[in-house]
């Protein structure tokens, strides 16, 4: 009796001491299932040492699309909100504006005549509240409006509409020798001021979309940067991987986007030698975000999808895989980490 007694003790013993042993769930708010797997996998793969399909840390490169993949882009994209909101606090210095397209729709809430500029309006919205004001004034106007807007659905700052699951992955990957990179369509003036704050990415590892900056003494007689209205680079589609290729100088193994504008930077990711990860977030959450791909004026996914099925690439279902799409909003804006 004692020795079983003893063998059942001892059994017990050794199921505690395993359990105490396992680590965490570095992605606590991700579903159990194929999504969560390949990921863990992949990065047990290439961070075993001696193993097949291992990876230095210096080539643990990993790149980020923003808008859709790391936050909301809905309904449209938070630079553009930005850019209206700057409208409307530039109008007292810009009368004329009352009576010129596209300013003028934008002022009196006019959306069909908004929307009847196009592009072109859009791109002079966005010259006009861009271009004229140093990097530093520029980089102090975003961290300003951050700190006061609110996005028109949820009623809570842009920058805590990011999404949890992915702030986990992004501390994960660096916790296993990865650097991340973002890599979007976006503005890269827009972007640098609060990514370090928000995802822990330096400024450094932000690549995106640029206007032409020149070097000016300013009236003080201080060197300044003066942002110009004319645009140098696009960091989108076809872009992408030519901006990885230029400022980032290493072929990733790891990338995550949301739509056809990062199918590019998927493909160029997947071409590479060895073991490859190719990620999509699907947003099929019309609930706790919003539901939508193939038909989608903001963020389509159509041709990246079908990619996606082709090669085999992980495709995260927002509303199977992700137990929560938000942080809690006391804490969110704040990466818990932010070493590269």
């Amino acid at each position: 009796m004692m020795v079983r007694f003893a063998a059942v003790l001892l059994a017990c013993l050794v199921a505690i001491s395993v359990a105490v042993a396992q680590p965490a769930d570095p992605l606590p708010s991700w579903s159990d299932g194929a999504a969560k797997s390949a990921i863990v996998d992949f990065v047990a793969r290439v961070t075993t040492q001696g193993g097949r399909d291992f990876v230095p840390p210096a080539e643990r490169i990993a790149t980020f699309d923003n808008d859709g993949t790391l936050w909301t882009e809905q309904p449209f994209y938070f630079q553009l909100a930005f850019a209206f909101d700057r409208v409307k606090a530039m109008a007292p210095q810009h009368p004329d504006w009352k009576m010129r397209q596209p300013f003028k729709a934008l002022l009196e809430k006019d959306t069909r005549a908004l929307a009847a500029s196009g592009e072109k309006g859009l791109l002079q919205i966005v010259a006009a509240t861009h271009a004229g004001i140093t990097t530093d004034a520029f980089a102090q106007s975003v961290r300003d409006w951050l700190a006061s807007a609110r996005h028109p659905r949820f009623n809570r700052p842009y920058d805590s509409l990011v999404y949890q699951p992915m702030l986990e992955l992004l501390a994960y990957l660096r916790a296993n020798g990865f650097k991340t990179f973002v890599v979007s369509g976006g503005g890269v003036e827009f972007m640098r001021p609060w990514m370090e704050k928000v995802y822990g990415i330096p400024p450094e590892q932000v690549v995106g979309s640029s206007g032409v900056v020149k070097f000016q003494i300013g009236p003080d007689g201080k060197p300044v940067l003066m942002k110009q209205a004319k645009v140098e680079f696009i960091d989108d589609g076809p872009g992408k991987p030519v901006g990885i290729n230029r400022f980032i100088g290493r072929h990733p193994i790891f990338a995550f986007g949301n739509s056809d504008g990062d199918l590019q930077m998927l493909q160029w990711t997947v071409a590479g030698p060895g073991a490859r990860f190719a990620g999509i977030v699907h947003h099929t959450d019309e609930v706790r975000e919003y539901a939508y791909d193939r038909q989608s004026k903001i963020g389509k996914l159509d041709k990246a999808l079908d990619a996606a099925a082709a090669g085999g690439w992980t495709v995260v279902d927002m509303k199977q895989d992700w137990k929560e799409v938000f942080p809690p909003l006391a804490t969110s804006g704040t990466a818990k980490e932010t070493k590269p």
